[in-house]
């Protein structure tokens, strides 16, 4: 069951702000009203003009390309390497966690000119537990590194899914040539 599920594409939407309808792996929120597909990150690799995040699943890969502080502070998450002294991400978790918040989910919801843009929906709770959602404009990139410091899902709308190239083949190949792409794999065999 596991296997026939991991086949299909883990499609989304979302119903409200608050509280979110699962049915055939489909949510729907209000404020967007839009289907999203859950992706994760599959590689970071270095450009010559910084990092390529390749975001996907099994149906599909595309690239995002970042600056190179962000894909390094993606890769430290995702190999979870601790640092000596804070960056900029770590910052801004320290600041959640001591507010009460936390990343729910990030959305990268448009596609403009080549740009990126996305969504970071954020759960705060207060000390009487009430809680408040907050959704902020902000850099695919640091959605991306926000998420995977939090291990917060990552949503892609279906217009940008729809418009981006299928990368799934040079990522297969360059896995193919040895070149390792993933951390995650690295680290594995270092084990």
């Amino acid at each position: 069951m596991q296997a026939a599920s991991e086949n299909f594409s883990r499609q989304v939407t979302y119903k409200n702000a608050r509280r979110l309808f699962f049915r055939l792996g489909r949510i729907r929120c209000a404020g967007m009203n839009k289907t999203v597909i859950e992706v994760q990150v599959r590689a970071v690799l270095p450009t010559s003009g910084g990092c390529a995040v390749f975001l996907g699943n099994n149906d599909k890969v595309f690239i995002i390309y970042v600056d190179q502080t962000v894909g390094s502070a993606i890769t430290m998450f995702m190999r979870e390497i601790s640092k000596e002294r804070p960056l900029t991400h770590d910052l801004v978790g320290h600041l959640m966690t001591a507010l009460g918040a936390k990343v729910e989910r990030v959305i990268i919801n448009d596609l403009k000119n080549a740009t990126y843009y996305a969504r970071m929906i954020i759960c705060a709770e207060n000390e009487v537990q009430q809680k408040k959602i907050v959704e902020l404009d902000a850099r695919p990139s640091d959605c991306i590194a926000m998420a995977t410091q939090q291990k917060a899902p990552i949503y892609v709308s279906q217009e940008v899914w729809d418009e981006v190239d299928d990368m799934s083949d040079v990522l297969r190949k360059m896995e193919e040539e040895g070149l390792r792409p993933d951390p995650e794999t690295e680290s594995s065999e270092e084990e």
